[in-house]
């Protein structure tokens, strides 16, 4: 088997363990805090190790990084938190459906991170991802936790909207296992206080649980990306990335029993099917930019 087809099932293997994560949110007793807390303390240690052995430089080439990891930190764990919380209060499904609206929210704020403007196909993808999230919500009321997931959903897709275009301007010249280092670090110390007796008094499942979220489900993830990256384009990763929700809605299914409602995969397809799009419509717009200035 040569290179690319090996990092192909290797990048399948990684965002289907990427769209396990959402798994963790029911399968651990711990509030969503509290959950991304250890999640990063583990996938921290971990990611340090593999760089340390893997020979790579752990510092950062200046001050300016630093106070940039600190930015991408934050707003990842604000994510990491609106993530599991959002899955809590609806479910795996609807939470990952919810979450992958990022990609077209991406497209409509990046004209106030670079030279881009938006066209009516970034419109009608808007729309559809509207329409989408229409079916996914049962009701126009926070009364219903579903809703109210689903809004928490959209919010976290917001946050990791703008980490991406942020690391994407400023911070790329790093590998995503060094990148991640640096910034589950940041959310370890920005939410320790935060921290509750429920993850001391967790019993010892739990915490393996946790070990396995952070690691497994977090650090390999993140190597794995890097090395096959070395073989395949960065639009195969991104078209394949937007299966995440797909594999987590399956091992939500077949591991906690979920039954999505047809109206709830509907907007999927919709929501998927934008990002999908979207996706395509950027790395060919970035071709085609990065050919002009050629």
């Amino acid at each position: 088997m040569n290179a690319v087809k090996r990092s192909l099932i290797s990048l399948h293997f990684t965002v289907a363990l990427l769209g396990g994560t959402a798994l963790f949110s029911h399968l651990v007793p711990l509030s969503a805090s509290d959950i991304t807390l250890m999640r990063s303390v583990f996938a921290c240690i971990a990611l340090f190790l593999f760089l340390k052995f893997s020979s790579e430089n752990l510092t950062l080439a200046s001050r300016k990084d630093y106070l940039i990891a600190i930015g991408l930190g934050i707003l990842m764990a604000l994510h990491w938190v609106t993530y599991f919380a959002a899955m809590q209060y609806s479910s795996v499904s609807v939470g990952m459906i919810a979450l992958f609206t990022f990609p077209v929210i991406t497209v409509l704020i990046e004209p106030f991170f670079e030279k881009v403007s938006l066209v009516w196909q970034d419109i009608v993808s808007a729309l559809t991802v509207i329409a989408g999230v229409y079916f996914i919500v049962p009701e126009t009321s926070l009364d219903n936790d579903i809703t109210l997931g689903v809004l928490i959903g959209v919010g976290s897709a917001v946050l990791y909207a703008f980490r991406n275009l942020i690391h994407r301007k400023h911070f790329k010249q790093y590998s995503g296992a060094k990148a991640m280092a640096w910034q589950t670090l940041v959310i370890a110390i920005f939410l320790l206080p935060t921290g509750s007796n429920e993850i001391a008094n967790a019993p010892m499942s739990a915490w393996l649980m946790l070990l396995l979220l952070g690691t497994v489900f977090t650090a390999l993830p993140h190597a794995l990306i890097a090395a096959s990256l070395r073989h395949l384009r960065a639009k195969t990763f991104s078209l394949i990335a937007c299966m995440q929700p797909f594999y987590g809605v399956i091992l939500a299914v077949l591991l906690l029993d979920e039954n999505p409602s047809g109206s709830t995969l509907l907007g999927g397809i919709l929501i998927t099917s934008a990002s999908i799009y979207e996706t395509l419509n950027t790395h060919k717009l970035h071709g085609k930019s990065e050919k002009d200035s050629d």
